[in-house]
């Protein structure tokens, strides 16, 4: 848990920003918003939509891809 109040987690596999996060009941707890950290142990900036996001804490929780297609990058 953050000072702003957003969850920190240690990802097993690389996310994508956007991604929602749910817990094992596949209830949303929030959002990805920053990834940051070396690839090989990247760490995820959660920005959480639920009440007393801190019971999460010791937890696993489960990044399920957005529903929104990502968009590709023109070369010019």
């Amino acid at each position: 848990m953050s000072s702003s109040g957003n969850l920190i987690l240690k990802a097993e596999s690389l996310p994508r920003i956007g991604d929602q996060v749910v817990d094992e009941n596949l209830r949303q707890i929030g959002s990805i918003f920053d990834i940051f950290g070396p690839v090989s142990s990247p760490y995820a900036a959660v920005r959480p939509i639920v009440e007393e996001p801190n019971r999460f804490i010791e937890g696993a929780l489960y990044a399920a891809p957005s529903s929104k297609p990502r968009r590709e990058k023109r070369k010019r």
